[in-house]
């Protein structure tokens, strides 16, 4: 190599230095290397127990039954002035298996089916088990009366009619002429 091609490089470098801003030192007394370690396994022992616990094995995911379909009922809700008329679609299911709940805010709806069919050939018997549970809680807009409610379950649908709790308008103000 000859002299010239030996100082290019140098001169390149010499510009790169002088375009990098210098990095601030910090003494390594202000930052303690036991400190640096320990901090750092702290951070690790979180990240390990976190991801135990929520990510790898969370205890939900770990259950001996089965797992039972789960869908939300299809639901109107229709203010009629003085009540409310609740339309649950509730395709399937047999009237004895649905629960109705109400409070002064709200009403809940649950449903179960369970259908099992048997096919017997000559040589095979086939049988197939389906069940589901249907599930639909609703807030009210306004407060209802939950013991006068009424519903009638026909074709697979439920309609629950709860009447609007009747709030007493404040008294007129009736002016009497002093004599």
């Amino acid at each position: 190599m000859s002299k010239e091609e030996k100082k290019a490089p140098e001169k390149t470098i010499e510009k790169a230095e002088a375009t990098v801003k210098p990095i601030k030192h910090i003494p390594a007394k202000h930052v303690p290397a036991v400190h640096v370690l320990t901090t750092f396994d702290d951070l690790m022992d979180n990240f390990r127990r976190n991801f135990i616990e929520n990510i790898a094995f969370p205890m939900e995911w770990v259950s001996l039954e089965p797992v039972v379909p789960v869908r939300e009922a299809t639901v109107d809700l229709v203010d009629e002035g003085n009540r409310f008329v609740v339309h649950a679609e509730l395709p399937g299911v047999a009237k004895d298996k649905i629960d109705v709940a109400l409070t002064n805010s709200g009403i809940e709806i649950s449903a179960e089916t369970d259908v099992e069919t048997k096919d017997e050939g000559k040589n095979f018997v086939v049988r197939e088990r389906v069940y589901s549970h249907v599930y639909k809680q609703l807030g009210f807009p306004e407060e209802v009366i939950p013991e006068e409610a009424e519903s009638t379950f026909r074709d697979g649908l439920l309609e629950v009619c709860v009447p609007k709790k009747t709030i007493a308008p404040a008294p007129k103000k009736h002016k009497v002429a002093v004599k």
